[in-house]
């Protein structure tokens, strides 16, 4: 028997969170924390909002019509992906990857612009006008361009192999992880989606579907929340 040639991928944004619904909880200026705390605020505390909540229930009901009972699940090492996943899939086991990690800010990590800039002006042009481009001071810090994309391209090669043992992939991941996955799986520029986001970006908790088919990815819709 030939081996299969055929995956579902849906890429699923996490549920809302606190620092989506209040963009102001751990900025301050001047910042109290090391870009490494405040990293660490960011990946390990920032969990859902009740709204984010209701999204998992709507996605716990949406995602078994999409990938059918028994996706494999994949998730950031940040509390929200893994807590989206926990709630909107339970019962499945998830395993946690980098790769699917949001941007890292590095030192830039909760500073306001006016801090960041005022301390990092070398970097200030790059963030403003070439947003793709910038790489955040410190260690850890990683562009969307370079980083972030690159993660991407790891993680999107490790799919064929899953595609012998399971029918679908879920992943559950950020909105900058989601621009970089998109560019290689729809093959556009990230310059094309980082100006599409500037005008809306994918809802949380929205799902985007993929296919695989001899080795090549379509895209195949998704649905959004209605919460």
């Amino acid at each position: 028997m030939a081996p299969r040639t055929e995956l579902t991928l849906a890429l699923v944004r996490h549920a809302e969170s606190t620092e989506n619904a209040r963009k102001t909880t751990f900025y301050r200026d001047p910042r109290p924390w090391t870009g490494a705390a405040a990293h660490a605020l960011s990946r390990d505390l920032v969990g859902l909002t009740p709204r984010g909540f209701e999204q998992c229930l709507w996605l716990r009901r949406t995602l078994p019509q999409l990938v059918g009972p028994a996706p494999v699940v994949l998730t950031s090492q940040y509390r929200r992906a893994q807590d989206t996943a926990a709630l909107a899939l339970p019962g499945l086991p998830s395993e946690v990857t980098a790769a699917l990690n949001e941007q890292h800010y590095g030192d830039a990590t909760y500073m306001t612009k006016r801090e960041l800039f005022a301390t990092y002006p070398e970097g200030a042009d790059d963030r403003r006008l070439r947003k793709h481009l910038w790489t955040p001071p410190g260690e850890g810090g990683e562009s969307l361009a370079d980083g972030v994309l690159r993660r991407a391209n790891g993680f999107i090669t490790t799919l064929p192999a899953l595609a012998s043992t399971a029918a679908a992939v879920v992943a559950v991941t950020h909105h900058t992880a989601i621009l970089a996955l998109r560019s290689l799986l729809e093959g556009r520029p990230v310059t094309d989606l980082v100006d599409q986001a500037r005008r809306r970006k994918t809802p949380n908790g929205a799902v985007l579907l993929y296919r695989l088919h001899d080795g090549h990815f379509e895209a195949a819709g998704g649905a959004e929340p209605d919460c």
